[in-house]
C-alpha cells in the first residue's frame, strides 16, 4: 500500500511542537522582541507597497496626451 501525504494547514498538535521549539530555541524573554521586530518588518513592507503604488499612480497621471490633428 502507497502512503498518502496530505499537504495542509499544521494541526494542533503541529502547532504545539512548533511553539515549544520556539520557547526552547529563542528563549521566553526573545519572543516579544521578536514579534516586535516581525511588526516593524510587516509595517514597513506595507509603507513600501503604498509608495510604490503612489508613484505608479503618479506617473500614469503626468503621461502627457496626445493631440490628434
Amino acid at each position: 500500500m502507497k502512503a498518502i501525504f496530505l499537504i495542509g494547514m499544521p494541526g494542533v498538535w503541529e502547532w504545539m511542537v512548533i511553539g515549544i521549539f520556539v520557547l526552547v530555541f529563542f528563549g521566553a524573554k526573545k519572543i516579544p522582541e521578536f514579534a516586535k521586530g516581525l511588526g516593524k518588518g510587516i509595517r514597513e513592507f506595507k509603507d513600501a507597497v503604498k509608495d510604490v503604488k503612489k508613484e505608479v499612480d503618479d506617473a500614469g497621471n503626468e503621461i502627457p496626451k496626445i493631440e490628434e490633428k
